[in-house]
C-alpha cells in the first residue's frame, strides 16, 4: 500500500460514541476532521439482526459518502450474540456457528458499505475446551470466512487481543500459516496492544508486519496492562509510530480505539485528532531532518570524491614520463637519418 498524499488517514471508532445516534456520531467525527469510522456492529448503531437491514445499510452508505468517510467493520460488540455473556459465543465455543453467521453478515455489510476491512478476533478459550481443540476450531472458522471475504472483495483483519487464544503478532503469524497464507487474511494492528505485550518496540512491530496490515487501531497503553487510554496517559511515544506507518506506505484507516470514553465522546475525539495531527507533524519534521542530513552527507561525499579525482588526475599529469632519445650521438644520428630520408624522397629515389 502507498501512503496517501495528505499523510495518514485518521478515523474514530463508533464504540467510543455509544451514547450517540450513529448519524450524529458520524457527523461529529467528520466535523472534527477525521476521514473514516471504525464501525462496530451493535444494538445501538447498526444491528445486523434488526429488521430493515438492507435499507439501513444503504442509507448509511449514502451518508458516509456524503461526509467523505471511509469505513472498516469492527465485530467486538458486547452482549450482541448472548445477553448473558459479553463476547460469547466465539469461534472457540461449541456454539461457534452463531459467531460464524455474525461474521458472514459483517462481511456482507462491509461489501455493501465499501468497507476497507472486516476486523475480528479469536476469543478467550472457554472452560472445558482444550487448547488443541480451541486451535482447531479457530483455524476451521477462519478458513470458512476466507472465501466469502474474497468474493466480497473485503479483506479480513484478524486482531491479536491480549488474553485471547491469539494475543500476539507471533500467534497471528502461526494462524496465517495454518490457513495457507491467503491474501484475504490480513492483520488488524492495535498500537496499544503492541506496547502492552509485544517484546519489540512499537515502531519495530509496525515495520515488521506493515505489508499485512489492513486496519490500524490506535490508543495509548502501558506495559502489561490491557487498558485503552487517551493519548498522553500511557507510555507510547507516538511520532515514531506514525513515522513507521508512513514510511511503510500504509494508507488504510488509523482509527482511535477508546471504547470506554463514550461519556465524553465529542471532547475526547477532539483532543485525539489534535494530538495525532501534532504527532504526525513531529514525525514529518524528523523525517525531513533525517532526509536532509542524508542528502547533505551524500552531496559532501560526492564533492569529496570529485576533489580526490581531480587531484589524482593532476598528479598523474605531473608524473607523466617525457620520451627522450638517449645520448647526444644517438640524437644526432637520428636527425641525420631523417634528413637523408627527406632528401631521397624529394629526389624520387624512395617511393
Amino acid at each position: 500500500m502507498s501512503t496517501a498524499a495528505g499523510g495518514l488517514r485518521f478515523g474514530y471508532g463508533t464504540n467510543g460514541f455509544a451514547n450517540h445516534r450513529l448519524t450524529d456520531a458520524c457527523e461529529i467525527i467528520a466535523g472534527l476532521g477525521y476521514t473514516g469510522v471504525a464501525l462496530t456492529l451493535d444494538h445501538d448503531h447498526l444491528d445486523p439482526y434488526a429488521p430493515g437491514l438492507a435499507r439501513r445499510v444503504a442509507e448509511l452508505a449514502d451518508r458516509l459518502r456524503d461526509l467523505g468517510l471511509g469505513v472498516v467493520i469492527e465485530t467486538g460488540a458486547r452482549y450482541l450474540l448472548d445477553p448473558w455473556h459479553k463476547h460469547a459465543p466465539t469461534l472457540l465455543h461449541d456454539e461457534r456457528e452463531t459467531r460464524l453467521d455474525f461474521l458472514r453478515r459483517a462481511i456482507a455489510i462491509g461489501e455493501d458499505l465499501g468497507a476497507e476491512a472486516v476486523s475480528f478476533w479469536a476469543g478467550v478459550r472457554p472452560d472445558g475446551v482444550s487448547e488443541d481443540v480451541a486451535w482447531e476450531r479457530l483455524v476451521d472458522g477462519c478458513a470458512q470466512l476466507v472465501a466469502p471475504a474474497e468474493a466480497a472483495g473485503v479483506p479480513l483483519g484478524f486482531e491479536p487481543e491480549p488474553g485471547m487464544l491469539v494475543e500476539s503478532i507471533a500467534g497471528w503469524r502461526r494462524l496465517r500459516e495454518a490457513l495457507g497464507a491467503p491474501d484475504a487474511f490480513g492483520l488488524t494492528l492495535d498500537i496499544g496492544h503492541c506496547r502492552c505485550l509485544e517484546p519489540d518496540p512499537v515502531p519495530s512491530c509496525v515495520t515488521a508486519v506493515a505489508e499485512h496490515v489492513v486496519n490500524v487501531q490506535i490508543d495509548d497503553m502501558r506495559r502489561g496492562v490491557h487498558e485503552h487510554l487517551e493519548f498522553g496517559e500511557g507510555e507510547i511515544d507516538f511520532p515514531p509510530v506514525l513515522r513507521a506507518l508512513g514510511d511503510a506506505g500504509y494508507r488504510g484507516l488509523v482509527a482511535v480505539e477508546l471504547p470506554r470514553h463514550s461519556h465524553a465522546a465529542p471532547s475526547v475525539a477532539a483532543r485525539s485528532i489534535d494530538f495525532l495531527r501534532a504527532a504526525e507533524r513531529e514525525a514529518a519534521a524528523v523525517r525531513e531532518s533525517v532526509t536532509g542530513a542524508a542528502g547533505e552527507r551524500e552531496a559532501a561525499a560526492e564533492q569529496e570524491a570529485g576533489e580526490k579525482e581531480t587531484a589524482a588526475e593532476r598528479e598523474a599529469t605531473e608524473k607523466e614520463p617525457v620520451t627522450e632519445i638517449g645520448t647526444v650521438e644517438e640524437r644526432e644520428a637520428t636527425a641525420e637519418r631523417e634528413t637523408v630520408d627527406v632528401r631521397e624522397t624529394v629526389e624520387g629515389r624512395r617511393p
